[in-house]
């Protein structure tokens, strides 16, 4: 059965585009906006690849911060009802006596040094095999009577002191459970350099889980009406808690 197509002179035939195969039109060059197919924008391959990026460090960030954000969030609770959950400190306590050569190596020291001077290696040695004591190269508080070490840590603290006249020690242990352990995690108390390091870094790790989440957002908010009112939302509900109702 035989078609017949007929133009007009300086006219326009709509449709062609329905009776030429695709694979026609990519061989003679036939431009699909021609029959009034939309052309994708040329922003398009450069917004999939935006999208792409963010989807790939928004994945890569949520999971290197996944356990410290559950353990935060746990520990944020925990801090929050600190004074309904119930802990029974565990408490240690030991006394010795320091070898009359050792006091006299403390006196020089106290004599010669003064605060903030760690206890001499023979005395630490001392400690550790005599009373299971590990002081190592804390700074210690001196006085004319007595040296006192404190050694503070997550969830507990310890302490030594000597009586710089008898010689006498005592050394008294304070752990307050695993609640309060993770509790000082989450505060950075007592927990040294490298954790604090690590707080930093995870904070970036969590800023750049936010930021590129924001993006995203961003990205598919047209077609997602109820976006940025969540977002709004999730900004004015604290923000009008902590002005109306916390006490300043």
């Amino acid at each position: 059965m035989a078609v017949q197509i007929s133009l007009e002179k300086g006219g326009r035939c709509d449709g062609v585009a329905g009776l030429v195969p695709r694979s026609v039109h990519r061989r003679q060059g036939f431009s699909s906006s021609r029959f009034g197919m939309k052309a994708a924008p040329p922003s398009a391959p450069q917004r999939a690849y935006w999208l792409k990026t963010l989807h790939e460090w928004h994945w890569i960030s949520s999971a290197i911060c996944l356990i410290g954000l559950l353990l935060f969030a746990v520990t944020g609770i925990t801090l929050n009802h600190a004074g309904q959950i119930e802990s029974k400190p565990v408490v240690v306590s030991r006394e010795g006596l320091l070898p009359q050569p050792l006091l006299d190596v403390l006196q020089c020291v106290q004599a010669q040094q003064g605060q903030g001077a760690p206890l001499p290696v023979p005395v630490r040695e001392w400690l550790q095999s005599q009373m299971q004591v590990r002081v190592g190269a804390a700074a210690a508080e001196w006085s004319a009577e007595e040296s006192y070490v404190p050694m503070p840590r997550p969830g507990g603290d310890a302490w030594v002191r000597v009586d710089l006249q008898s010689g006498d020690v005592e050394y008294e242990s304070t752990d307050r459970g695993w609640i309060s352990y993770l509790n000082d995690l989450h505060k950075g108390r007592n927990t040294g350099a490298v954790w604090s390091l690590f707080l930093d870094l995870f904070a970036v790790g969590c800023l750049l889980f936010a930021v590129t989440g924001l993006l995203i957002l961003k990205m598919h908010a047209q077609r997602r009406p109820f976006t940025w009112p969540m977002v709004g939302l999730g900004l004015v509900v604290p923000a009008l808690l902590a002005l109306l109702l916390v006490g300043h």
